[in-house]
């Protein structure tokens, strides 16, 4: 968990960097937010690249959404806050969003493709990320798609299986969770399964449903 602010701006610069360094996020593509204790958001500027931010100059805004310092926030900060409000009723820890442009997520979305990103291809997908509905192709900024990620997520919580991830179509995943560490984790396992997928010639066997419930019962798995 965050224990201050400064500590959430080192870690936001942190997480930024390492997922640059290892080609998760390329450019000035991927933002980071951290939610506060006081209700107010930290989050990357615009066009910032996240391999070389600088701490002072996040993005600061107050419980309100009015920007009180920093460079101006990223154009996602709407649907940051919309993943905030819609999870955290079913996860009340929920403290980090991270959105990519990670490669194998984007390109599985430029197939024909159902209501979710991936079915249960391993355990690990299934204990650490879950189910990840994709949210239909929306202009990046564009307040209709964070509606519409803000309603899949009440839904799948409302229905038992609470949300860790969404992937935006030809955008890119938005993953959150406790901390800039924890979310980072999730993103990962995400990534890799995706790439596991993307490397599959043929048609792909999920686990069986008597092995997604043992993940349930023994790891508390929400598939």
């Amino acid at each position: 968990m965050i224990s201050s602010e400064n500590q959430a701006r080192d870690e936001i610069c942190r997480v930024g960097k390492s997922l640059f360094d290892r080609g998760y996020v390329h450019a000035t593509a991927g933002n980071i937010s951290v939610r506060l204790d006081d209700g107010g958001v930290l989050i990357t500027p615009s066009d910032a690249c996240l391999g070389f931010l600088d701490p002072a100059r996040l993005a600061r805004l107050d419980a309100n959404g009015a920007q009180t310092s920093g460079d101006r926030a990223s154009k996602t900060i709407a649907l940051h806050q919309r993943i905030y409000s819609a999870s955290r009723p079913f996860d009340a820890k929920t403290s980090c969003v991270i959105h990519t442009h990670s490669r194998s997520c984007v390109q599985l979305t430029l197939r024909a493709h159902g209501s979710e990103l991936l079915p249960a291809l391993t355990p690990y997908f299934v204990m650490k990320v879950g189910r990840v509905p994709v949210v239909a192709y929306c202009r990046p900024g564009d307040p209709v798609g964070a509606q519409a990620v803000g309603e899949v997520i009440t839904r799948y919580g409302q229905l038992g299986t609470p949300l860790r991830a969404v992937m935006l179509a030809r955008l890119g995943p938005n993953v959150w969770h406790e901390s800039p560490s924890a979310a980072m984790a999730t993103l990962e396992e995400l990534e890799e399964t995706a790439s596991l997928a993307l490397g599959h010639g043929s048609a792909l066997a999920a686990l069986e449903e008597t092995q997604v419930e043992e993940l349930r019962q023994v790891f508390g798995a929400r598939w």
